[in-house]
């Protein structure tokens, strides 16, 4: 969805099948602005980002390694979406990134997808 309403994205997963799945779906949805990256994404994210103006981050439970942060940091995208399914987690990120990254916070938006759980989803919007 977001390739459809940007100019080029790039996808950076370090599951390789998630890689092939994404390939999939954007052929079937005919999507050729959208290039996949396997590998670490703090890897990844060190070449992609520095021409990013819109970085989307989907990291797992634990959060953000420290190594993506820091090239999240030093390739200084204008905005930042971050999803995060630890509240916890997304906190410790949050103040890295504002605190020492100068990126202000503007929104937090919660998602319920786990009805009747203590599970909450939310997206953190940041800009520079």
């Amino acid at each position: 969805p977001l390739a459809r309403q940007a100019g080029y994205c790039i996808g950076l997963e370090s599951q390789a099948a998630a890689i092939e799945q994404a390939r999939h779906n954007a052929a079937i949805n005919q999507i050729k602005s959208v290039d996949f990256r396997v590998g670490p994404v703090e890897t990844q994210l060190a070449e992609a980002a520095n021409a990013a103006d819109v970085v989307v981050l989907d990291p797992p439970r634990k959060g953000c390694a420290p190594a993506v942060l820091t090239a999240l940091l030093a390739a200084k995208p204008a905005r930042i979406a971050y999803m995060s399914c630890n509240p916890t987690t997304l906190a410790r990120d949050l103040k890295i990134l504002c605190n020492d990254g100068g990126y202000r916070l503007t929104r937090v938006q919660p998602a319920d997808f786990f009805p009747q759980t203590a599970h909450v989803e939310c997206v953190a919007f940041l800009v520079a």
